[in-house]
């Protein structure tokens, strides 16, 4: 399997996260990045640098609003004069009735969802790159692999089509999704990363060609809270295009795999042509968010039940935070799934 990396996301470092009103480093940190190459060398994968499609298939799922603030926010906000090192938002307006802004301030009130998504001045650019890496993954399908793997950073299925949150801002695997789509009919997303894709269920939630699948910790008690209940199911042309699998805290190997069994009866009622799998490894036992407890092998397992869907997958890189087998969870779920075709 060969995946595509860039070293542009290290542009990208952000430091603030607000954590139940205390202030820590963030987790989303760029050695992420070398944890899991350390994970794909291990798997003995080809490394291949991305090619660089431009703002299209940005566009196709992102708002034009929402692309120009990111492209403009850091000029805009370093030309305040008195802003600090990272932009944070101090209002978060709730949009009934409300009219657009103009002020820097008010656009990255309007555009974040939460704290958890300061951007610098090098976030564009790096979230410009990882939607490179995961349109350059999915090309590769198209072009006949059987599975790639796109080690993007930063992640995204928490970004809306005009909104950024949790650690994301622009959509990978919905952009890789999308992408997906100007060849097959019908694709699905199957995210199994800890929380909930909360972005990626907003894009196509009304739409029905994408099937959106997400296993993850129970939001009840765990970020985003507010979306990934499993009464959520579509609407309008998507109704009945959104399965969300909520799994209670602490769930180890056994209920995760029997999760994918659900997922995998679904994935074949709506016969898509290509699957693209949000992979988030902060479902593991060691990993500092500890929602899930996933051991190393059971992402073997995981990869080979992905495996066994039978179809051309994307897999793209989303949560997984720094812990000492990161890397090795990696290679686990990518040998799993390779060892099982």
């Amino acid at each position: 399997m060969k995946a595509v990396y860039s070293e542009r996301h290290r542009r990208h470092d952000p430091q603030f996260f607000l954590v139940r009103g205390v202030v820590k480093r963030t987790t989303e940190q760029p050695e992420r990045a070398d944890r899991l190459l350390a994970g794909v060398e291990a798997g003995g994968h080809k490394l291949i640098a991305p090619q660089e499609f431009g703002q299209g298939p940005r566009a196709r799922v992102h708002s034009a609003d929402y692309l120009a603030f990111l492209a403009d926010a850091w000029d805009e906000w370093v030309a305040l004069g008195d802003a600090g090192p990272e932009m944070i938002a101090n209002i978060h307006p709730v949009r009934y009735s409300a009219t657009y802004p103009t002020h820097i301030t008010g656009k990255l009130g309007w555009h974040t969802a939460d704290t958890a998504c300061p951007i610098g001045p090098g976030t564009w650019e790096g979230a410009c790159a990882a939607t490179d890496v995961a349109v350059t993954a999915a090309q590769l399908i198209l072009d006949g692999e059987r599975a790639s793997y796109a080690l993007c950073r930063p992640p995204g299925h928490h970004a809306f089509a005009d909104m950024a949150g949790g650690f994301c801002f622009l959509n990978n695997s919905a952009i890789a999704a999308a992408h997906l789509l100007q060849v097959h009919e019908r694709v699905a997303i199957l995210d199994v990363d800890v929380h909930h894709g909360n972005g990626t269920q907003g894009i196509f939630y009304e739409r029905g060609d994408v099937l959106t699948i997400s296993i993850h910790a129970d939001p009840a008690r765990f970020y985003p809270f507010v979306w990934g209940h499993a009464h959520e199911r579509g609407a309008g042309a998507g109704l009945g295009a959104n399965l969300n699998i909520p799994l209670p805290l602490g769930t180890g190997d056994d209920g995760f795999i029997a999760a994918l069994a659900r997922a995998k009866a679904m994935l074949a009622a709506f016969a898509p042509g290509a699957l693209v799998v949000a992979l988030g490894l902060d479902a593991s036992e060691h990993d500092p968010l500890a929602g899930l407890s996933v051991t190393t092998d059971g992402f073997h397992r995981i990869g080979a039940a992905i495996a066994s869907i039978g179809l051309p997958t994307v897999f793209v890189q989303e949560g997984g935070y720094l812990s000492d087998i990161l890397g090795a969870n990696l290679t686990a779920v990518l040998g799993g799934f390779e060892q099982n075709c």
